[in-house]
């Protein structure tokens, strides 16, 4: 197995190794090791099935329940447990309507975001297989937190060190504009906390936690906090944190929600594009929401 960085210390692309068959312990302490470096980590040609995904992912710790992350009812789910939907699909394996309200919820996976920020404990890895891709848009796009903080001067990391702030779907879908949510859904959507700057526990280095689902920061007016936190994503989504993936199909990516941000761009809604992801359980709330 061999690792080539497409950009220095962010985003490696692995070749020599068939990640559908089951790994040895090396092997996993190989792409575990990887993930550390790159935070992103992109395989081509591993035509998985949803079983096969799920062992894969097994790998590096528990798999996360998609339960409470969308809008659509336990029925009308195209997928098993513990796969999440990132396509473009509704039951029938047919594309959703341009109104439909799943298609709608899901155009907040536009926004740039750290999958399940809005959990209580939130989300290690993410894991991205490209079943059915599409030749134009379609990019899934990377930025390294870790690098950005870094690039902060020292006053304000000094101001950001200790800030809280609150995680939920309800603002990430509200900034498009989706704001009619059932009560029950709002329930399930309640706001969690989680802190600005975060230290990856194995590295040691420091990250901002940056979330399109981050609403507010905990002791700040609203707009303040709000434009405070658009400030930084500003910063953190310049082209020298900056990774673009141009899908082909069977493409496996996978990047630590710890240290990155990521959005998929626009594409023809009306062609087929069938991605499916897993999800790495955190192992423990943040303090923050411990603390709350």
């Amino acid at each position: 197995m061999e690792i080539r960085a497409l950009n220095p210390g962010f985003v490696g692309e692995v070749s020599g190794i068939d990640i559908t068959q089951p790994l040895t312990p090396a092997q996993a302490a190989a792409i575990e090791a990887g993930m550390d470096q790159y935070a992103v980590l992109i395989f081509h040609g591993q035509p998985f099935t949803d079983e096969q995904q799920k062992a894969f992912s097994l790998n590096f710790g528990s798999l996360e329940d998609t339960t409470g992350g969308n809008v659509t009812k336990a029925s009308e789910k195209r997928l098993g447990a513990f796969m999440a939907d990132v396509s473009n699909l509704g039951p029938d394996h047919k594309p959703l309507a341009r109104d439909d309200r799943k298609r709608l919820f899901n155009l907040g996976n536009q926004l740039w975001h750290s999958d399940s920020s809005f959990r209580a404990t939130p989300a290690k890895y993410s894991l991205l297989s490209g079943r059915i891709t599409v030749d134009q848009g379609g990019q899934t796009q990377f930025c390294d937190m870790r690098a950005a903080y870094d690039a902060l001067d020292a006053a304000t990391k000094a101001e950001i060190e200790n800030l809280i702030c609150e995680h939920s779907l309800i603002y990430s879908r509200g900034t498009l504009g989706f704001t009619d949510l059932s009560e029950a859904e709002r329930a399930m959507f309640k706001p969690v906390r989680q802190r600005l700057v975060r230290v990856h526990p194995v590295t040691g280095r420091k990250s901002l936690y940056l979330s399109s689902h981050a609403g507010t920061i905990i002791g700040w007016p609203v707009p303040e906090a709000r434009a405070f936190l658009r400030d930084l994503l500003e910063h953190a989504t310049q082209k020298q944190f900056f990774h673009a993936h141009s899908w082909q199909q069977y493409d496996l990516v996978m990047w630590d929600n710890r240290s990155t941000v990521h959005r998929v761009t626009r594409f023809d809604d009306t062609k087929v594009r069938d991605m499916r992801r897993t999800t790495i359980a955190g192992e423990s709330m943040t303090v923050a929401q411990l603390a709350a």
